[in-house]
């Protein structure tokens, strides 16, 4: 390859970076996202829940 490719593809490769680096900062979260992770920790509540039943219900057995 004669030098002018490589520092032109250098260039790009770096713009690039720089760009996927500015999209990775982006902290607003839409309404979607906001829904998603509250789906999330509803379901984590839930088998938690689940899960503690379970172990009533275990102790209650032996006893």
């Amino acid at each position: 390859m004669n030098g002018q490719l490589v520092k032109t593809l250098l260039i790009a490769a770096l713009i690039a970076l720089l760009a996927g680096g500015l999209v990775a900062c982006d902290n607003d979260q839409g309404p979607a996202e906001e829904a998603g992770e509250s789906i999330d920790e509803s379901m984590d509540n839930a088998g938690e829940s689940i899960e503690e039943a379970g172990e009533n219900i275990q102790d209650a057995a032996e006893d």
